[in-house]
């Protein structure tokens, strides 16, 4: 048995040699046979790899352009110029006769002009544009101006500014491109998107990037924040413009930029059209935004506040003070209660928390659980309207 097993060694041996030699020296001998291919080369059958047609929805053309999508995309997107009276205050020597005899009437109360830029989307036919509220915020003019150069007069019909949005009109008789609707529920962290604006007021721009984190919020920008961050180019000019997919749908409204120096660093933010559009609707149908209210302060529970509060995790939000007669008063809720839940939706954190206050209809009753002093209790609250941000003077 031993001979034998030698004996076929050596045979395969002598033939591997013999295969060797032919295809280095004579390749053309073995045409038609099967190519050796290394053992490592072969893919695992445990890995499936699944291959994306090569037309998958990815918006280019054979050369890898974005182009048809910007083509789509760019008609919408419109310029929007403000201009805004500014008071300049009374000198205090105007009543001063021996300064009045010199200098007459002109150290009295004088106006000026102060004039603004930025980007909107029109997002449909009756002539509707979607912008960011401090692209409009305090104007008294705002002027529209589409890509091929027609301006328009247009009218605030109504904002939101704790979620940085605003709608305008123009006549529908313009009849200016509308963009189409993306879904950006269905955005992944690393999908291509396009930023389209009017940056510094240089004229229409498209810059490109990918998309770099979703659900961003504790940005301290908006009251109400989730944002799609990106590092496509977003400066000065581009806030109220398209983020778009590569199929030149819209996915979000451009807002902010982190930067140092006051251009991009290729961190930017957009509010997601899933949001956008809920916002739109209500302003167009209402005027503005109605939103749950109960009257609470809430602060975040670091790792310590939860190891004193006894808590198994952070997660939850401390009610860190109560107003007075609000419906959290009234159901018995106090400072340092700890909300855990709201109508059946867990309370991540105290962010999360004021989303979904906002969400509860006002006039109805929801059911928010809660602990104290370690003990886990439910209150029912009369959700009330949330009112109105105060005014900056």
């Amino acid at each position: 048995m031993r001979r034998l097993w030698l004996t076929f060694a050596q045979a395969v041996t002598v033939c591997i040699a013999v295969l060797f030699t032919l295809k280095t020296l004579k390749p053309e001998w073995l045409t038609g046979w099967p190519t050796l291919v290394a053992v490592s080369s072969i893919p695992s059958p445990a890995i499936s790899i699944t291959e994306a047609p090569a037309n998958h929805a990815r918006g280019t053309d054979s050369s890898g352009s974005y182009a048809n999508a910007a083509q789509k995309a760019v008609p919408a997107v419109v310029h929007i110029y403000t201009s805004q009276t500014i008071k300049v205050p009374r000198h205090p020597l105007e009543n001063d006769p021996v300064f009045r005899h010199f200098f007459g009437d002109r150290l009295g109360e004088s106006a000026q002009r102060r004039s603004g830029l930025g980007s909107g989307v029109v997002v449909s036919p009756e002539g509707y544009i979607l912008t960011n509220f401090h692209v409009i915020n305090g104007a008294d003019e705002i002027e529209v101006a589409s890509n091929d150069g027609q301006k328009y007069k247009a009218k605030v019909v109504g904002s939101d500014p704790e979620s940085d949005l605003a709608v305008l009109r123009v006549p529908a008789d313009h009849k200016l491109p509308v963009i189409t609707f993306g879904n950006s529920d269905r955005l992944r962290v690393g999908d291509i998107v396009l930023a389209i604006g009017n940056p510094f007021g240089v004229g229409q721009t498209v810059t490109s990037g990918i998309v770099s984190a979703l659900g961003r919020s504790h940005l301290g920008i908006n009251t109400f924040e989730n944002f799609i961050q990106t590092d496509a180019a977003i400066n000065p000019g581009n806030s109220g413009g398209a983020l778009v997919d590569t199929n030149g749908n819209l996915v979000g409204i451009n807002t902010a930029i982190y930067s140092e120096s006051g251009g991009s660093m290729g961190i930017g933010f957009a509010i997601p059209v899933s949001l956008a559009k809920t916002i739109m609707e209500a302003i167009i149908k209402n005027g503005a935004v109605t939103r749950g209210w109960i009257g609470v302060e809430v602060q975040e529970i670091t790792p310590e506040l939860a190891e004193s509060f006894k808590l198994p995790t952070a997660d939850g939000a401390l009610i860190a003070g109560v107003v007075r007669n609000a419906p959290a008063e009234k159901a018995g809720i106090q400072p340092g209660d700890v909300l855990l839940d709201i109508a059946g939706k867990p309370v991540k954190d105290a962010q999360a928390m004021l989303s979904l206050i906002a969400t509860l209809e006002p006039g109805k009753v929801s059911r928010l659980k809660l602990m104290r002093a370690g003990k886990v209790f439910y209150a029912d609250v009369n959700i009330s309207k949330r009112p109105p941000p105060r005014t900056q003077e």
